[in-house]
């Protein structure tokens, strides 16, 4: 049996030293004394040195207290060395791990009875290590446990207690050493926060404010953290990563992570806690990334997970992986409250990594949502509160080149109910995997410090109600440009942009050719080289979107034409928004300066600035906008992208009509069209109200549903993915914003303040139609090719 060595050897005090053994079963006891019995020192100091079992860390097996007792009573420091038999998993396909053979038959390798134990120790010894935690002296001890006690006691028994439990962590270590760190799990944990001195004194308040037994309020504390948190196991953490590797594999070609990337997010593991802000399109996402981090070595990240996702057999395996399930509404439950924050105080602590979607909800339309707040709350309050000297928020892009959902997405946002979860539910999208999806992108943004943006712990600081909203958002945006463009989302581009009609391989080459040119003169991150010559390589990338009946190939005639299929312009749509974000302030330049085209001269450059500030207020609720100063460089920076030197200011409004002519490809058509066209609709339903308020707006976007399919029907909309439901309910929250809900308002002007919103979005739609007019008339060669960007210069 090789030993694994505390890496910091500590000199023997006149006490000498004692050894602390964990040790399962009377036959680990054994091999490790046999192991004490080798040392190579002289046997005067072996036969000096004793030993005393301790109460196991795997199982519930009793030590001798009363001799570790008498052993720390004693007026001389002595050095307390912990001592664990660690076993190994076999070695399978290049790793040792446990499996669902392990799981159904003889259960964890890494932990076991004593016959298999026996069996592994005569024939697979090389599975079979002497653990040498790193050594302590008791003094040390002591003054610490004083310090956690928060008191200064003289008793022994508690001492004792503490002296074990140190010892567990500390051979937890050397076993991390040995096993790596993907197995680094929180011991004690019901016992470190419900013992706390400020833990118990928040439940004494609690007790006090709302007249209530102490001993009730404890035990709602005990069932609330059972309840919250998660308990991973080495076996339930290797059982988890190969179903998450399974599902992860069936429809997907590879997955690809940077790993430059991976290597700066291990330097920040290894010194602070870190929280992973991982985007979410699907609900492979979570064993996506979980898989990812298993292969490179990281610890399971504590995720959280809503109660919804918390039924058989999923709850009980996630939680053993590292899941913890959290309600979604908590608002009136002052205990639950306080666990949930002392168990976040727990996990920063103990540099445990923190996980969940910044979005909380998947996104059915394919940009990112809004973030929640609630758990980064927190984070915050706990790192404000010292807990750690930093705290990092890790943004995580997840991308795909199609996900399997795609479809019950466009439904949903058609208005048919979202299906619950369940094990008919889990069974149905694990059947779905079996469809050709391409490939998936793992990507890390620039991690936030909380130490650089909000200061030292403990410092005084204004009470910003701002600070959390603010470090979501600055999440998001870097979320934001890490996350890749795919050959799938430019084909989406290229085929949205035709309207209803049908596409040759010719004319989609031509429309990907530009899309892609934009992109590499943009400096996107891609996914791959975004390289589509060839009738074949289109073909190539069109096929699985008419596989999954996102597109419809049409081969009866002369030639093939592709067309988004019936009624999956949503789907499409999904698949373009992934990077619509780029788009945004391109599309809003292009309808400044056609408003500016359309001013007096003198007022050209005032007129492109007013429409752009405009667009960015209209838009704020779809996409994350830099702070305004910021915005006004990204608008200066797009111009001169096009011609228009930095600094300069439009000329005069031919001026403005030439630079929007030099832009290839357009933007606007395709990045805002349906957003506007939707809003649009919202506007128009509300003017048709008057000063009538609204009393129910589930019931006014369910309106506003019907109403834009018989628009579409009538060609009077030209965007068929802006009926959509998360489109028309931010268009509610927009009249909201501006007071044109009427739930308080009194002062006559409703009605006609509504009209005004209606007329300024048939204005700017107007502008929508205007541009892709001219994309029209270029590709007919009425308008003349735009200049290659180059040629500007």
């Amino acid at each position: 049996m090789d030993p694994h060595s505390s890496p910091n050897p500590v000199s023997i005090p006149a006490g000498g030293v004692v050894y602390l053994l964990d040790a399962a079963s009377d036959f680990e006891e054994g091999l490790l004394r046999e192991w004490i019995a080798g040392q190579r020192e002289s046997s005067d100091a072996v036969e000096a040195a004793p030993s005393v079992r301790i109460p196991s860390s795997r199982r519930a097996r009793a030590g001798r207290p009363d001799v570790l007792e008498a052993a720390l009573a004693g007026p001389a420091d002595v050095l307390l060395q912990p001592l664990r038999i660690a076993w190994l998993a076999p070695e399978r396909d290049g790793r040792r791990e446990a499996s669902l053979r392990d799981l159904l038959g003889p259960g964890d390798p890494r932990d076991p009875g004593v016959l298999r134990a026996r069996f592994i120790h005569r024939f697979a010894p090389d599975r079979c290590h002497v653990l040498v935690g790193e050594p302590e002296l008791a003094s040390a001890l002591r003054a610490q446990w004083r310090d956690a006690a928060g008191v200064d006691r003289s008793e022994r028994t508690g001492f004792a207690s503490f002296v074990t439990r140190q010892a567990a962590l500390a051979l937890d270590r050397a076993e991390r050493r040995l096993r790596g760190g993907r197995y680094k799990i929180p011991r004690f944990l019901e016992e470190e926060i419900l013992e706390r001195p400020s833990f118990r004194g928040g439940l004494e308040r609690l007790a006090r404010e709302h007249d209530l037994p102490l001993r009730r309020v404890h035990k709602r504390a005990e069932r609330a953290l059972r309840e919250i948190a998660a308990r991973p196991s080495p076996l339930w953490i290797d059982v988890f990563a190969r179903l998450c590797r399974s599902s992860s594999t069936r429809g997907y070609e590879q997955l690809r992570v940077d790993p430059d990337q991976i290597a700066g997010v291990r330097h920040l593991t290894m010194n602070h806690p870190v929280v992973f802000l991982p985007t979410h399109k699907s609900n492979l996402d979570h064993p996506v990334v979980f898989r990812a981090l298993h292969e490179e070595g990281f610890p399971p990240s504590h995720t959280a997970g809503g109660d919804n996702m918390n039924f058989f057999p999923q709850g009980p395996i996630a939680r053993r992986a590292g899941i913890f399930f959290i309600r979604r509404a908590a608002e009136n439950d002052a205990v639950y409250k306080l666990v949930l924050r002392s168990y976040v105080d727990f996990l920063i602590e103990k540099r445990f990594p923190l996980q969940w979607f910044i979005e909380g909800g998947r996104s059915r339309s394919g940009k990112l949502l809004p973030p929640r707040y609630g758990l980064l709350a927190y984070v915050v309050d706990s790192y404000l509160r010292g807990k750690s000297d930093d705290v990092f928020l890790v943004p995580v892009s997840v991308a795909y080149d199609q996900i399997s959902e795609v479809r019950d997405y466009a439904s949903e946002q058609r208005g048919a109910p979202k299906e619950p979860e369940g094990v008919g539910w889990l069974f149905r999208f694990l059947k779905s995997l079996s469809r050709r999806y391409g490939s998936i992108d793992l990507r890390f943004g620039e991690p936030v410090s909380l130490r650089e943006t909000l200061g030292v712990p403990g410092e005084a600081r204004d009470d910003d109600a701002l600070t959390v909203p603010k470090l979501a958002f600055e999440v998001c945006s870097r979320i934001n440009r890490v996350t890749p463009v795919t050959p799938t989302s430019l084909a989406m581009l290229a085929v949205l942009g035709a309207g209803d009609r049908a596409l040759t391989l010719a004319e989609v080459e031509r429309a990907l050719a530009d899309l892609a040119a934009d992109a590499k003169r943009r400096a996107l991150p891609t996914t791959e080289p975004l390289d589509f010559a060839g009738d074949e390589a289109v073909r190539d990338l069109l096929a699985p979107l008419v596989e999954n009946g996102v597109l419809e190939c049409f081969e009866e005639g002369p030639e093939p034409i592709y067309s988004v299929a019936r009624d999956q312009h949503l789907a499409a749509a999904y698949y373009r928004n992934t990077v619509v974000h780029f788009l945004t302030t391109p599309a809003i330049v292009e309808l400044a300066l056609l408003r500016a085209s359309e001013s007096e001269d003198a007022d050209a450059d005032k007129a492109l600035w007013d429409e752009a500030l405009r667009l960015r207020d209209l838009l704020k609720f779809e996409f994350f906008f830099p702070e305004r100063e910021a915005f006004g460089r990204e608008v200066r920076d797009e111009l001169a992208l096009h011609g228009l030197a930095k600094g300069a200011s439009l000329a005069d409004a031919a001026s403005a009509r030439d630079l929007l002519e030099r832009m290839r490809p357009f933007h606007a058509p395709l990045a805002l069209g349906s957003f506007l066209e939707a809003y649009a609709l919202v506007a128009g339903r509300l003017a048709a109200l008057g000063g009538e308020p609204v009393r129910d707006e589930k019931a006014l976007a369910r309106e506003c549903l019907g109403w834009g399919q018989h628009f579409v029907r009538q060609r009077r909309i030209r965007s068929r993915e802006s009926v959509s439901k998360s489109l028309l309910e931010n268009g509610l929250k927009l009249a909201e914003h501006r007071g044109l809900l009427g739930g308080d308002r009194d002062d006559g002007t409703l009605a006609d303040t509504r009209l005004a919103l209606a007329r300024e979005l048939e204005d700017t739609v107007r502008r929508i139609d205007a541009i892709r007019a001219l994309d029209s008339a270029r590709r007919a060669g009425v308008l003349g090719a735009a200049p290659r960007p180059e040629e500007t210069r």
